[in-house]
């Protein structure tokens, strides 16, 4: 085998090795989500964004809930049996309010229990889609966060404030118009809170108040809900957390640095025991 032969299988490997090491690494995704499903006898959906591990010229590509991630989640919920449970699993900083609402709806609309599986922080728009669920699963560090709207880069909130305390005649028309469309963003979001709350019994009052704190700015945009806050908040949260989710988030890495900011040694602690929430 001459040289320019061994050159084209090396360049023909390389080619190849993201393609093979992708299909392995989805082989094994489907493993953890087959053994998830046979254990709790549910359907098991995943909404996991990440950077992606491709990008272009060395700028990763960022990754939020769309319309594209709504209509897969809708055709999934549609197909799956009306007495069969379903298991979302969800990890994402938030993204359209309008794909956020479609899941969430079609999850509340499934007639078998909706467990949401939060592992470690599910944002804005996963919050959302977390409150329709009949259960909500968190890890002991994972987070919620508030679902207040947000108009390009301000808060709905901030922009009704700014102009409130300004003399109408030195606002210009176009911000006067944003804050009645902020305005209307609020009073949306409110109601369908309120609504996804009613689902769990939640008596109207307190789900009110509670749809009110969570969209009306009180706190900033990524302000961290614990697990804690989020059970005095009355929603329904557990921390039973099955390790299966664990290990299928591992299986969705993101891009490798050139340089690891976190190592460890793999392996357990000895004598180390995990502690878990108290409900």
């Amino acid at each position: 085998m001459s040289f320019l032969d061994i050159l084209w299988l090396f360049l023909i490997f390389s080619a190849l090795q993201p393609v093979l090491a992708q299909r392995l690494l989805e082989a094994k995704r489907y493993k953890v989500l087959s053994i998830i499903e046979r254990k709790r006898k549910s359907r098991v959906i995943t909404l996991i964004h990440r950077q992606e591990t491709m990008s272009f010229f060395g700028v990763p590509i960022f990754r939020y809930i769309d319309i594209n991630d709504s209509e897969e989640i809708i055709r999934v919920i549609h197909n799956t049996p009306d007495d069969t449970p379903i298991d979302l699993i969800l990890h994402t900083p938030g993204g359209l309010v309008l794909a956020a609402v479609q899941i969430a709806y079609a999850l509340m609309r499934h007639k078998a229990k909706v467990t949401v599986f939060v592992p470690f922080y599910a944002m804005s728009g996963g919050t959302f889609i977390a409150l329709s669920a009949d259960e909500i699963v968190m890890g002991e560090h994972a987070l919620l966060g508030p679902v207040d709207p947000q108009l390009g880069q301000y808060p709905a909130v901030s922009i009704i404030k700014a102009v409130k305390q300004k003399n109408v005649n030195d606002v210009d028309d176009k911000t006067l118009i944003l804050s009645d469309v902020a305005q209307k963003a609020l009073s949306q979001v409110e109601t369908q809170v309120c609504k996804l709350l009613k689902r769990n019994q939640m008596p109207e009052e307190k789900a009110k108040e509670l749809a009110r704190t969570l969209s009306s700015g009180k706190w900033t945009h990524d302000y961290p809900i614990t697990f804690e806050d989020a059970r005095n908040l009355g929603l329904p949260v557990t921390s039973d957390m099955p390790e299966e989710v664990y290990e299928l988030m591992a299986l969705h890495p993101q891009p490798l640095r050139r340089e690891p900011s976190v190592e460890y040694l793999p392996f357990p602690v000895p004598g180390r025991n995990i502690k878990r929430i108290k409900e």
